[in-house]
């Protein structure tokens, strides 16, 4: 595969010109959370870790619905309708021999209120020469860009990193950079920098495919071209980690059809969401949620008009 040429790009070159969503006026105080080990389904060990939360304002949230709207669904639940603070759940798998993370938080060159993960690994006794493996759910930068150290060298050297073909494809082509919008185009340059400094580390992964033992890829593009949620199997139990595929517990579950501004194709998107959430409701699985309130577990309810996250 051609290289594009960002290898050598900077910290400060990625963070320039594009979409640091910082929005300093509308973020709170940092919300620590410990690391919680919230499932455990056969000989599979869930822990979940907090890498801190993330500011987005409504209108890049929301792009296409109107104050009103916005309100009527977000103020009985008790939440601002100015701006969304996800939390960000970083869901960490002990299987066997192995020592699995699935993606890897923000770093520290994103939002200042994410980047949390690696003080909480420390905090659980956990070295990052430990994990096995690095599984991506996509490459935005709040899960990917965690992925190196302040050298800008790897950061789980010892790893193997697994990464959805499509996704590795879609951030490494040429022409990538040149048709994203200016307020992402930062998202392409990190997204190089850092497949470029794993590279050797790196293995692809293609829908259905068991990527370690018990642990299915599914697909569900749509918030960016190869977006991969995982299904973790145990007999007849299953743990979902759906990365951003379902992004947040009131709003994809109330309206699914509503899109997604941090979706890269808002109809697939929609798409994808109504048919996930259709399976998980009717299969009755169990879930993670990047971007749920923490530890992000539980499960999907089917409602008269819609859904309902019902936290574990």
């Amino acid at each position: 595969m051609k290289r594009s040429g960002f290898s050598g790009v900077s910290r400060r070159d990625v963070l320039v010109g594009g979409l640091a969503l910082t929005a300093t006026s509308l973020v709170g105080p940092v919300r620590r959370a410990s690391a919680q080990t919230s499932l455990a389904i056969g000989d599979h060990e869930i822990t979940v870790f907090s890498d801190g939360h993330l500011t987005l304002p409504m209108n890049f949230a929301l792009p296409e619905q109107s104050a009103d709207e916005i309100a009527e669904v977000l103020t009985p639940h008790g939440l601002a309708t100015n701006a969304l603070m996800p939390d960000c759940n970083v869901t960490l798998l002990r299987t066997g021999d192995r020592l699995a993370l699935f993606d890897v938080g923000s770093g520290s060159n994103f939002q200042s209120t994410a980047g949390e993960l690696l003080s909480r690994l420390e905090e659980a006794g956990i070295d990052p020469a430990d994990i096995t493996d690095v599984v991506l759910t996509h490459g935005h930068p709040d899960h990917l860009w965690g992925m190196l150290d302040e050298f800008d060298d790897p950061l789980y050297p010892q790893a193997v990193v697994w990464v959805p073909q499509a996704e590795w494809d879609y951030w490494r082509a040429d022409d990538t950079l040149a048709g994203t919008p200016d307020e992402r185009k930062s998202f392409v340059v990190g997204a190089q920098a850092r497949f470029a400094a794993i590279e050797e580390q790196v293995a692809m992964i293609a829908p259905g495919q068991e990527v370690l033992p018990g642990v299915e890829a599914v697909d569900t593009r749509g918030h960016t071209p190869g977006h991969m949620s995982y299904a973790i199997h145990a007999g007849s139990e299953s743990v979902f980690v759906i990365g951003d595929a379902i992004s947040n517990a009131v709003i994809s579950f109330e309206r699914p059809d509503w899109a997604s501004g941090t979706d890269q194709d808002r109809d697939q998107g929609i798409a994808t969401r109504k048919m996930l959430l259709d399976r998980l409701a009717r299969d009755q699985s169990k879930i993670i949620g990047y971007h749920f309130p923490h530890p992000g577990s539980g499960r999907v309810e089917k409602t008269g008009s819609g859904y309902r996250f019902s936290a574990l």
